[in-house]
């Protein structure tokens, strides 16, 4: 693999990662449109691990209130425990289908199907969220104002538990983990920027064990100097571009809607049926 496949890949996974766009797909089938050598599951998992530190960078402070409140025993606290404690739990289903779904599943035919198919799901659940009164944003706070935020979260645990479900859709290619939990946040009733936020703080614990088995995989693996090169550069791309898709796409779903990327899916879906397969 070359730097400028690196770099490219890097790109591609920062930028689609947190978007519902599906950057596994993405993964999958840039190198065949490009006619290059599969990268290989060790390369995603290293630039995976580059975008689990942009989200972990970009919610440093709300990550932190959440840490604290889980180890604290206030009463006022109580609600962002909660929350944390929920973030902690989302992972299990995931991560429990992980353990025994040993799948390196790069079919280019799957991803195609799997971005029309998902993306007009997401397109359902953003008209659905429109029609609907979306309850407030769940926002995390220490302060002393913290009016009606443990109200709110009481109400939306089984839409959080209905996200850390459909994180286990995201194992089929060209799903999108984030857009699988940001559809089931839409149809639970969060709104756009809640559903896409809370999506956001989910990664971290899924792909923290995902990223720890990687790393255990790879530990006995003797990498050249050049491999290892390659592997940071592709780290390094990916986080930087995964800071700038975190903020974007919450000022899009703010603005504007998710259909932006249901159109995009929709596209790019067709395209890697016609062309690719």
């Amino acid at each position: 693999m070359t730097s400028v496949q690196a770099i490219v890949l890097g790109l591609i996974q920062g930028l689609t990662e947190f978007l519902p766009v599906s950057s596994s797909g993405h993964l999958i089938f840039i190198p065949k449109l490009f006619g290059w050598t599969d990268q290989g599951v060790a390369f995603d998992l290293v630039m995976h691990l580059g975008t689990l530190l942009a989200v972990i960078i970009y919610f440093r402070k709300k990550l932190g209130q959440l840490i604290l409140a889980i180890f604290s025993r206030g009463q006022e606290l109580r609600a962002d425990r909660k929350i944390g404690w929920m973030i902690m739990v989302s992972a299990l289903p995931a991560g429990v289908v992980g353990l025994f779904l040993q799948t390196n599943e790069r079919n280019a035919l799957l991803v195609g199907i799997n971005l029309i198919v998902w993306g007009i799901v997401l397109g359902v659940a953003d008209y659905y969220a429109n029609k609907k009164k979306q309850v407030p944003e769940i926002r995390p706070s220490l302060t002393k104002s913290q009016v009606g935020t443990e109200n709110i979260f009481d109400k939306n645990i089984k839409s959080i538990m209905v996200m850390s479900f459909a994180q286990v859709l995201a194992f089929l290619p060209g799903t999108s983990r984030s857009g699988i939990t940001m559809t089931a946040g839409l149809f639970s009733g969060l709104s756009r920027s809640a559903a896409a936020e809370f999506s956001f703080l989910m990664s971290v614990p899924i792909t923290a064990l995902a990223g720890l088995d990687a790393l255990y995989k790879l530990y006995n693996v003797n990498f050249n100097g050049e491999e290892i090169n390659i592997m940071l550069l592709g780290f390094v791309v990916a986080f930087l571009s995964g800071l700038v898709a975190i903020s974007g796409l919450l000022k899009i779903v703010k603005k504007w809607s998710f259909m932006p990327f249901v159109v995009y899916r929709v596209i790019i879906g067709v395209f890697i049926l016609w062309y690719l397969i």
